[in-house]
């Protein structure tokens, strides 16, 4: 009798330890880049739809956070919201509508900025998502992709996004490439090959977003 108990807690023990273990991998962290440089800042109503969408969707113990995307974007300042939802559905549905809320504020007032940092937004965005420790993290970039950088911004250089996938939002074309799709192509084969570089597991794009909304999170 003795025996058969010591293999049940044995057993009990190790289904325990795998369920602590396997904790991160059913919590995920989403931080979303929005570019507000030039005509990009008009597309803000396109990117709260999308926040909005981001909102309904993760669960309670998820993480999300959103921010801008300016001539510097290494920066905390530019993160408009960012909450870790509690795992009580109540609690969480209250979080979600206080970002919403702090959302549809940023909306109201943004300014286009002069130039495009879309690594200092990465990087900002690997470091936030490391710290939630969530089994999936997301970086959503809403943006043409054509950084610009101001005079004295260093950003040629490697970065990191182990483990990260980055999904590219409504990269809708510049007049150049109209005249021109293959300098739109060149554009998200160059990010495409940096990311996956820096150790990003995916890289999507999605311009249909009425139709491939379901694409930008990892719901498997």
């Amino acid at each position: 009798m003795k025996r058969y108990l010591l293999v049940g807690f044995m057993l009990f023990g190790a289904l325990f330890v795998g369920a602590c273990g396997d904790s991160r991998v059913h919590s995920q962290a989403v931080y979303m880049l929005v570019d507000t440089s030039g005509t990009y800042a008009k597309e803000i109503n396109k990117a709260t739809r999308i926040i909005n969408y981001l909102l309904a969707t993760v669960n309670p113990g998820d993480s999300l956070a959103v921010a801008k995307v300016e001539t510097r974007s290494f920066t905390e300042k530019d993160i408009v919201a960012k909450v870790t939802f509690d795992k009580r559905p109540s609690q969480a549905t209250q979080q979600k509508r206080v970002f919403k809320t702090r959302i549809d504020e940023f909306s109201k007032v943004i300014n286009g900025s002069a130039y495009t940092d879309i690594t200092g937004g990465l990087i900002q965005g690997a470091e936030y998502l490391n710290e939630t420790k969530a089994g999936i993290k997301t970086i959503v970039i809403f943006s043409d992709m054509q950084e610009e950088l101001g005079k004295g911004t260093v950003r040629d250089f490697p970065i990191k996004l182990d483990g990260i996938r980055i999904v590219a939002l409504n990269v809708t074309k510049l007049r150049t490439d109209n005249a021109d799709p293959r300098i739109y192509l060149d554009r998200l084969t160059r990010w495409e090959a940096r990311v996956r570089k820096a150790g990003a597991t995916e890289w999507v794009v999605v311009n249909d977003l009425e139709n491939n909304m379901e694409s930008i999170l990892n719901t498997h």
